[in-house]
C-alpha cells in the first residue's frame, strides 16, 4: 500500500481569496490521480493539511484533516481553517511573520494512514486574513514578483544595399610649418576623477566617492544568522538569501556532469512547469516520476549526497538566473565566478513542451529552450 501511495500525483491550487468579513480560511483544489496518472473521480479520500511556518519543515503551526469526495473529474474543494482540528489555532496565526509553507499529505483509501506528496512555500497571503492579524494600520508592501523569462531573441535582418559613394571633398592647401616652440614646464596635478557609477546587489553596501582618497569599498553584509551571499554552507555555495537572511538555497560547488540529457528515453508532458524560487524541487519530484530512470538530468541531482545533505535537486530556471547573478559570471556584487561556472549552457528543470526545456546560459546570460535529448551541464541545488 505505501508503494502506491507514494506513486500518487496531487496537483494542487491554493485559491486566496478575502471577503467582505475577515474569514477564517482560503481555498483549496486538488486534482488526485492514482499510480498510472488516472484521475480518481467519484471517490473518498482522507488528506491532512499542515501549514508550516519560517521553512519547509519549519514549525507547525495548524494541522487539520478532511475526507472529501472527488467529484466527475477527479476534483476536491476544501477550505483551509474549516477541516477538523488537529493542532494549532488558525485565528492566532501571524500571517505577517511569514515565510509560510503548505504540506500536502493524502490517503486514497478515504482512511487516516496519510503519505506526504511535497510542501510548498505560500507565495502571498489573504488580504483579510494579514489585515486581521497585522493590526488596524496599513501593512507591509509584499515581495517583489519573479523577472518573467527572457524571449528568444529574432533573427538578424538582411543587410541593406550598399548607398553610393559621396564626392571626395577638395584638397586643401598645405599650410608653412611652424616653429616648434620651446617645452612649457609642468602644471600642478589636476584634483581626482569622480568614480563611475555603481549599484550594489543583495546584501552588498558601498561607501565612498570613487577617487584616491575616499576609494570605494565594497561590503557583504550578513543577515541576523551571519550568512552571506557566496559563503560555503550545507554543502554548497549560498547563491540566495531570503529578507531574513537565515533561510535560502546553495548550489553544489561543481558541475555534476559536463554533457547528460534531460529525457530518459521518451518525449512526455511530464508537467514540470514551475519557473520560480524553491519551485526546482517539484518539478525534480514530478519528471523523476514521470519518465523514471537514473540517467537524467534531474535523476542524477536526486541521488547525489554532499555535505551529509541528500535532499539536492535540478534547479528550475529562475534558481539557475539567480546562480548566474550572484555567484557566476553575471553577478554586480563584486565576487566573481565563485561557483566556477562553465562559459556554457546548464539545464533547468523547467518544462517548455513535451520535448523541449529551458537551458540558462552563463556565458552570455540568455535563457532559450532546447530539445530534451542535448547533451547539457548540469549543477544541483538544495533549500535550506
Amino acid at each position: 500500500m505505501k508503494r502506491i501511495l507514494l506513486s500518487l500525483v496531487v496537483i494542487a491550487t491554493l485559491s486566496l481569496s478575502s471577503f467582505g468579513q475577515a474569514p477564517e480560511g482560503f481555498k483549496y483544489q486538488a486534482v488526485v490521480r492514482d499510480a498510472g496518472n488516472l484521475i480518481l473521480n467519484n471517490q473518498a479520500v482522507g488528506m491532512q493539511l499542515t501549514i508550516q511556518q519560517g521553512s519547509v519543515g519549519g514549525t507547525a503551526v495548524y494541522t487539520e484533516t478532511f475526507t472529501p469526495t472527488t467529484n466527475g473529474y477527479g476534483l476536491v474543494n476544501l477550505e483551509i481553517g474549516s477541516g477538523t482540528l488537529v493542532s494549532g489555532d488558525f485565528t492566532t496565526i501571524d500571517w505577517a511573520n511569514g515565510p509560510f509553507f503548505m504540506e500536502t499529505a493524502v490517503d486514497v483509501t478515504g482512511g487516516t494512514s496519510y503519505a506526504v506528496m511535497g510542501t510548498s512555500q505560500l507565495m502571498s497571503v489573504p488580504y483579510a486574513l494579514y489585515a486581521k492579524t497585522s493590526g488596524n494600520g496599513a501593512g507591509p508592501q509584499g515581495p517583489a514578483g519573479n523577472d518573467g523569462i527572457d524571449g528568444v531573441d529574432g533573427a538578424i535582418g538582411a543587410t541593406g544595399p550598399q548607398g553610393p559613394a559621396g564626392n571626395d571633398g577638395a584638397v586643401g592647401a598645405t599650410g608653412a610649418q611652424g616653429t616648434i616652440g620651446l617645452t612649457g614646464p609642468q602644471g600642478p596635478a589636476g584634483n581626482d576623477g569622480q568614480g563611475g557609477v555603481t549599484t550594489a546587489g543583495t546584501n552588498v553596501t558601498i561607501t565612498g566617492t570613487g577617487i584616491v582618497g575616499d576609494p570605494y569599498v565594497v561590503n557583504a553584509a550578513s543577515g541576523t544568522c551571519g550568512l552571506s551571499i557566496g559563503d560555503t554552507y550545507q554543502g554548497g555555495i549560498i547563491f540566495y538569501l531570503d529578507p531574513s537572511g537565515c533561510h535560502g538555497l546553495v548550489a553544489a560547488p561543481t558541475n555534476q556532469s559536463t554533457g547528460d540529457q534531460w529525457y530518459n528515453g521518451s518525449y512526455i508532458d511530464t508537467r514540470a512547469y514551475g519557473s520560480g524560487l524553491f519551485e526546482g524541487k517539484y518539478n525534480t519530484a514530478m519528471i523523476n516520476f514521470s519518465q523514471g530512470g537514473a540517467t537524467s538530468a534531474a535523476a542524477i541531482c536526486q541521488s547525489i549526497s554532499l555535505g551529509g545533505f541528500s535532499d539536492w535537486y535540478l534547479p528550475s530556471i529562475e534558481e539557475l538566473n539567480k546562480m548566474y547573478q550572484n555567484i557566476g559570471q553575471g553577478n554586480t556584487i563584486g565576487l566573481g565566478n565563485v561557483g566556477g561556472f562553465a562559459d556554457t549552457g546548464y539545464w533547468s528543470s523547467t518544462e517548455f513542451v513535451n520535448d523541449y526545456a529551458w537551458i540558462q546560459g552563463f556565458g552570455s546570460g540568455n535563457q532559450v529552450y532546447a530539445s530534451k535529448d542535448f547533451n547539457v551541464y548540469v549543477r544541483a541545488v538544495r533549500a535550506f
